[in-house]
């Protein structure tokens, strides 16, 4: 099993890169995660994951161990698949997927493209456990996070602010003070808008 590659960055594009180690290109399925964390050129080192099919021997590369490990935890799931796993690992970061499973945000799953609402609804049944053990999130700060988020954040929809946008502002602020408060949330968030 091949479990990282360090060489040199050949070829960058947003689905995949090539790695040139020790004169043998390497081809890497990446998500659009991976894709915005590695550089342009020079030496990289990518943890990956071989998927091999009967018709296919697939590697998939990932900037963290993190990612890679919850990519394999999506692919346990009947009906995700590699490619699946990728794309929602493209949509959203690796802490927005392991914080929708273990708050069980069927809607957010169900926002990818190839999920239904049955597969989310597997996802979460599947992995809410795993997700919570092996990344040790707490239950209970991730309901009071999330509920100051959404309220922070239709708080701002309601002042007229693009939804997205203003998710992804809410998100850094959590990640650089997770406990904050919604009215200091909406503060942050309006200086940033």
């Amino acid at each position: 099993m091949i479990t990282q590659i360090s060489g040199r960055l050949v070829e960058k594009n947003p689905t995949f890169v090539v790695v040139d180690c020790a004169g043998v290109g390497y081809l890497l399925h990446i998500s659009l995660q991976t894709f915005s964390m590695l550089p342009d050129d020079g030496n990289v080192c990518l943890f990956t994951y071989l998927s091999i099919r009967e018709d296919a021997h697939t590697l998939f590369g990932f900037f963290s161990k993190t990612e890679r490990e919850v990519f394999k935890l999506l692919i346990s799931v009947s009906g995700v698949g590699p490619s699946i796993a990728r794309t929602m690992l493209s949509s959203m970061s690796s802490e927005e997927v392991q914080n929708a499973i273990a708050t069980e945000n069927v809607a957010l799953i169900q926002s990818v493209k190839g999920i239904g609402a049955k597969t989310a609804q597997r996802v979460i049944v599947d992995l809410k456990d795993k997700i919570l053990k092996t990344f040790n999130i707490d239950e209970v700060s991730l309901s009071v996070n999330n509920t100051n988020k959404e309220e922070a954040l239709s708080a701002l929809e309601v002042l007229g602010f693009n939804r997205k946008q203003s998710e992804k502002i809410i998100v850094t602020i959590l990640k650089e003070s997770p406990n904050e408060t919604v009215e200091l949330l909406i503060k942050k968030a309006l200086k940033n808008l």
